[in-house]
């Protein structure tokens, strides 16, 4: 597919503007940062579900045909759409996992090549946008400018060398991406309860690196983050790592890490 089809011409008889759909939000927020107002963009699984779990309907599939482009983690990530995904001609998918390098920038030293969250990582979705744009013809531009990455990353200041514990494993590259610990997990990277002994170390863990806190994401209001919580009197804080209520604009991205960053920090104050 050549980058040129991609771009709709001008004038009267204008095409319609080419179609991006994504499996999940935050890859849509990436994707419209990137293409601006050059192209539409969708995605499938609601941000109140788990990517892990979630089956495509018949009416997501329908959006999938009609894409000129459909983007996804990988199959690591999204285990029941990989059926559907296989069967799309390779010059009209994109896989994230495979798509985004190192990335230019904070945390090119970490190896996080196995955490399927990368949308957390602004090298790794400055990548993925640079994808984005030379399939659709586009000129390169930062999703998440180097100014806006070292200006949050003094914002988190605060938080350096302090440990927090979260639902599953997904902070990774947030973490790395800003120097900051990767935190304790009460979850593995799937959302998947641990074993006793796991459970018996984390508790461990938490006496001895004084947790600031619990992050609990919208879609996980489990007992066992309120459990624990409520056992070592630690507060409960809300993070939205989907970016549920972020506008699909030129600038989500950056308005989503943004958020992030003001999230994150209430666990410090």
């Amino acid at each position: 597919m050549g980058s040129a089809a991609f771009l709709a011409s001008s004038g009267p008889y204008a095409q319609a503007r080419p179609l991006i759909v994504t499996t999940i939000k935050p890859l849509a927020i990436i994707a419209q940062s990137a293409v601006a107002e050059a192209a539409d963009v969708d995605y499938l699984i609601p941000s109140n579900q788990s990517p892990h779990h979630y089956s495509l309907p018949v009416s997501a599939l329908k959006k999938i045909a009609q894409a000129d482009l459909v983007i996804w983690v990988g199959p690591a990530f999204e285990t029941r759409s990989a059926k559907a995904m296989a069967a799309l001609d390779s010059t009209k998918r994109l896989t994230a996992m495979t798509s985004s390098g190192n990335g230019a920038g904070h945390d090119h030293h970490h190896d996080l090549a196995a955490d399927p969250h990368i949308w957390l990582s602004p090298g790794k979705a400055n990548d993925l946008a640079a994808k984005i744009q030379t399939q659709l013809g586009l000129p390169k531009k930062a999703v998440l400018s180097d100014a806006q990455w070292t200006q949050l990353t003094s914002e988190l200041a605060l938080a350096e060398g302090r440990t927090y514990l979260s639902h599953h494993d997904a902070f990774g590259h947030f973490a790395a991406a800003f120097g900051l610990r990767a935190g304790l997990t009460i979850r593995d990277a799937s959302g998947a309860a641990q074993g006793v002994k796991s459970q018996y170390l984390l508790r461990q863990s938490i006496a001895s690196d004084d947790a600031s806190c619990v992050l609990i994401e919208p879609q996980y209001l489990d007992r066992d983050a309120a459990v624990i919580a409520a056992e070592f009197d630690l507060p409960s804080v809300m993070i939205d790592l989907q970016g549920s209520d972020q506008p699909l604009n030129s600038h989500a991205y950056a308005d989503f890490i943004a958020g992030l960053v003001a999230q994150f920090k209430v666990c410090f104050g």
